[in-house]
């Protein structure tokens, strides 16, 4: 089975300029969650790509990250340790959504691992 790259983010100190930006930029279209603040972005591509999120990280750090779909987080995490990388998040169940988690590679890039979509 492939692990296809299933969902993108972009965060950093102000994320309705950034949603503002790349909606004009790309075209896409950005509805934020009110509650949680975060856009959910629908790159308008027609089933050609990816959706994703853009939203006001609380470090005011910019990041990119993009999320690989996974049958098993733990086993995915286990693997990537064995392979020289690191658990940055463990497995985390996203209130009406589904199961992710994050680690970093042997350079210390961040990917996320998402089951459930």
């Amino acid at each position: 089975m492939s692990n296809p790259v299933l969902h993108f983010e972009i965060g950093g100190a102000d994320g309705p300029a950034l949603s503002k930006f790349y909606d004009e930029l790309f075209g896409w279209k950005t509805s934020i969650h009110e509650p949680s603040g975060y856009g959910m972005t629908d790159t308008q591509s027609d089933g050609k790509g990816i959706g994703g999120g853009i939203f006001t990280t609380p470090h005011k750090q910019p990041i990119v990250t993009f999320y690989v779909g996974v049958d098993d987080l733990a086993k995915a995490l286990a693997k990537a340790e064995s392979l020289g990388g690191k658990t940055v998040l463990p497995p985390t169940d996203v209130p009406e959504g589904p199961s992710l988690a994050l680690f970093a590679d042997p350079e210390g890039n961040v990917v996320g691992i998402v089951s459930g979509m």
